[in-house]
């Protein structure tokens, strides 16, 4: 080929040899019954963007039947607000608020900012430091603003992520007067909190005692632990609110009660007022806007089926008829994690880029519509102000705010603010024991989880393998549908392509495109034995790749890594005389699939809910094949074909068994642990943690779905996912239940003195056992 061809040229150059090179045969082979593949193209490729088609139009539809799903009762304000309870309750489930509050009197002076009772006074109003029970060892910690006569209303100021409450009282540079809004607001009679927010920094976010450094954002860094336990950082913060909202429910005279905030303290104020209505009003700065790109979002705003059901208009229906303020301000600029260096990396990527002004027009007047349709007699209140000065502090903002809580706003109070004052307070002390009290929190729920899943499967029945199928099946939906998330069936028909790619002396290779939905089809390698007698029904073992692997590997791989770990045990167990199928997953191509999670989880999906349709109608597939046993179909799969191996075959009846090589675990501690190295606590894998899976399904419980079928796990001493006490304790459960069930021969564990790799000799014999063994 003459390189200085031009590139179309030496393009067709290499096709027509490549097609030289292959076999007669297998250009016009294609399996008996099935079309012909005919492009040359990368299926893996093509299936991970069809998954992403397919979710860009889902959020496309969800965002048009949002304001669909609810049937709002409009007659009064008490009607409407029952008409909405469910969706209140379902959005504060979501966002985590799962834990009761602390009781408290009134917040305490922090003595820890040097053990004054005031860090400021003015005419108008003093500074103290306070501190206030939330959680159980969680306070929320910052400065009350106590004006000099009898407050006119009592307002929540939250300021953005990376600022304090000082920049916003005027005590601390970096914030021009205007956009000091706690300060003005106690300048015009309010009894002002401010509490801390989490920051987007990363110092904290380490173990240094295990070496364990990342890069991710603090807010990232609890929110992935805090995921997988059914709480959220976005739920600490709003629990930091109502906290407040309590004590101030307490005072007497009762005054109404307001949160304002800018950036990410507006996310926590309107969702803040979203989950409880004893808030009056809420103003929300830089936030405001559509959501049908929050995948783009840092993770920590990530909310498991936010999008389906809510984007910020239907959060603002939850805050109606009460007083919502959007400020139509740029929100603050994220470029992404603090950047990698040295040993910190790992962070998920994400970006904050302001709205356009079009853009949050056009959100609040769909959440317009439905102030609109509340038939109260009164005037919408619902109002849109423009931003000034690219921060919270339009003086119509804090007017129409104040006057919502019955107060007024008077230019004229706006005093000089406070210049270079010695508060004693050191921010980056209070931050950092503000993430450790909300990392010791959500630690102290993982360990309290187990209790918690043993509760939530009491009603399972084990005394026999057909009560516990009977009973179990309410839990198996319950996975699908509220973990893993559910998708239709595969409305595409069953038709299948194929085309001959492997000879070998004891079976034929062919690859197999199957369609599933829309733009999604299911792609793989069917190995078929050549000594087949005609009406002959074979059993069929389904191995299944790991991280950003192909089915190549699993029967000639070209790499030595793959080699290594696969062992080419398709391969080896089609010269055994099996039917193998090995499926393409789409977990690959790095980040590409990693945006899959992100897009999915708003949609209350995630990437096992495409990975469960495809082997669905894979499953399909094979059962109709002349040559397979649809009664003998098990599965095989290591790493993240071991994921695959616990959720898969959990939901999906026809797979006959299930083998879990390399991934095994404690899985939730896994997710979760901040003690551990080989923690995803510290490593890129930021689509790792699955919502509140913690209080219900640890791989045990996977096993349980998979009960009573024959379950094995393969677990080298050495691999490094985690530890053979881990896996062994974890494993234990299973093997408990399969006794309890009187079938405990129908479960094993293998421990070999290997790594991360198909050992191929235990469970070679396990499957022989159940799928030759059976007629």
């Amino acid at each position: 080929v003459d390189l200085m061809e031009p590139k179309c040229t030496r393009e067709m150059t290499v096709i027509l040899l490549a097609a030289l090179l292959i076999p007669a045969a297998a250009v016009a082979e294609s399996l008996p019954g099935t079309a012909r593949i005919e492009e040359e193209t990368d299926f893996a490729e093509r299936m991970v963007e069809g998954i992403h088609r397919y979710l860009d139009r889902a959020a496309a539809i969800a965002a048009e039947k949002r304001h669909t799903l609810v049937r709002q009762t409009l007659t009064t304000d008490a009607a409407y607000e029952n008409s909405v309870a469910a969706n209140r309750t379902r959005f504060s489930r979501i966002i985590g608020l799962a834990d009761q509050r602390v009781p408290f009197d009134s917040p305490e002076i922090d003595a820890r900012a040097g053990g004054r009772s005031h860090i400021f006074v003015s005419p108008s109003y003093k500074v103290s430091a306070v501190r206030w029970p939330v959680l159980r060892g969680v306070e929320g910690q910052g400065l009350l603003l106590e004006p000099s006569h009898r407050p006119v209303a009592h307002v929540i100021a939250l300021p953005d992520a990376d600022w304090t409450p000082e920049m916003i009282t005027g005590l601390a540079p970096g914030l021009p007067a205007e956009a000091q809004y706690a300060r003005r607001l106690a300048e015009q009679g309010c009894l002002v909190l401010v509490p801390v927010l989490i920051n987007r920094d990363d110092a904290w976010s380490a173990n240094p005692a295990i070496g364990r450094f990342t890069n991710q954002p603090h807010r990232e860094f609890i929110y992935r632990m805090a995921y997988e336990v059914g709480r959220h950082i976005i739920g600490y913060e709003v629990q930091k609110v109502l906290a407040a909202v309590d004590w101030f429910a307490k005072l007497q005279p009762a005054k109404p009660v307001g949160v304002v905030g800018y950036g990410e303290g507006g996310l926590i104020a309107l969702y803040s007022a979203a989950v409880d209505t004893r808030i009056g009003a809420a103003a929300v700065s830089g936030y405001f806007g559509p959501r049908e790109s929050l995948w783009r979002e840092p993770i920590y705003r990530n909310v498991w089926g936010l999008l389906r059901d809510f984007g910020d208009a239907e959060i603002a229906g939850l805050v109606a008829p009460r007083a919502l303020i959007i400020e139509s301000a740029p929100g603050p600029v994220v470029d992404g994690p603090p950047a990698a260096r040295d040993r910190r990396r790992g962070a998920a990527p994400g970006v904050l880029v302001p709205f356009r002004e079009s853009d949050v027009a056009t959100e609040f007047h769909r959440a317009l519509r439905q102030y609109e349709r509340i038939a109260t007699g009164k005037p919408p209140l619902l109002s849109l102000v423009p931003g000034a000065s690219g921060k919270i502090g339009n003086d119509a903002t804090l007017a129409k705010f104040l006057e919502s809580l019955g107060g007024r706003f008077s230019p004229s109070r706006n005093g000089v603010p406070p210049s270079s004052v010695r508060t004693g307070i050191d921010p980056a002390v209070r931050m950092h024991r503000q993430f450790d009290q909300l990392v010791e929190y959500t630690q102290s729920v993982v360990r309290d989880s187990e209790s918690v899943r043993r509760k939530f499967w009491e009603k399972a029945d084990s005394t026999s393998p057909e009560s516990w199928q009977r009973s179990t099946e309410w839990y198996r939906r319950y996975f699908w549908e509220e973990f893993i998330g559910r998708l239709p069936d595969p409305p595409e028909p069953l038709a299948a392509r194929t085309r001959l790619i492997y000879e070998r002396p004891g079976w034929k290779g062919y690859e197999v495109v199957l369609p599933v939905w829309p733009d999604v089809i299911s792609y793989g390698i069917l190995l078929v034995p050549k000594n087949l007698k005609p009406g002959e029904k074979r059993p069929v073992i389904v191995c299944q790749h790991g991280l950003e692997g192909r089915p190549q590997d699993l029967i000639e791989p070209k790499t030595a890594n793959a080699g290594n770990a696969y062992q080419r045990y398709a391969a080896r167990l089609a010269d055994l005389g099996y039917v193998v199928y090995a499926p393409q997953n789409p977990y690959l191509f790095e980040h590409r699939f990693r945006e899959i999670q992100r897009k999915a989880n708003p949609l209350k999906l995630s990437l096992f809910s495409f990975i469960a349709g495809q082997h669905q109608r894979a499953t399909e597939w094979l059962s109709s094949l002349p040559f397979v046993d649809a009664r003998r179909i098990g599965f095989y799969g290591l790493s993240y074909g071991g994921k695959t191996a616990m959720r898969v075959p959990a939901l999906l009846g026809a797979y006959t068994f299930s083998i879990c090589s390399g991934d095994f675990n404690e899985w939730i501690r896994k997710n979760t642990s901040v003690d551990e190295p080989f923690s995803y606590m510290y490593t890129g894998e930021y689509e790792m943690p699955e919502f509140d899976l913690g209080s219900t399904f640890n791989y045990a419980e996977m096993a349980n779905l998979i009960a009573p079928r024959p379950f094995m796990v393969e677990r080298g001493h050495r691999d490094g996912v985690g530890v053979d006490e881990w896996v062994a304790y974890e494993y234990a459960k299973v093997r408990r239940l399969y006794a309890d069930l009187g079938i405990p021969e129908r479960t094993e564990i293998e421990f070999f003195n290997g790594p991360h790799q198909i050992h191929g000799m235990g469970t070679f014999r396990f499957l022989e056992k159940y799928l030759r063994g059976q007629n």
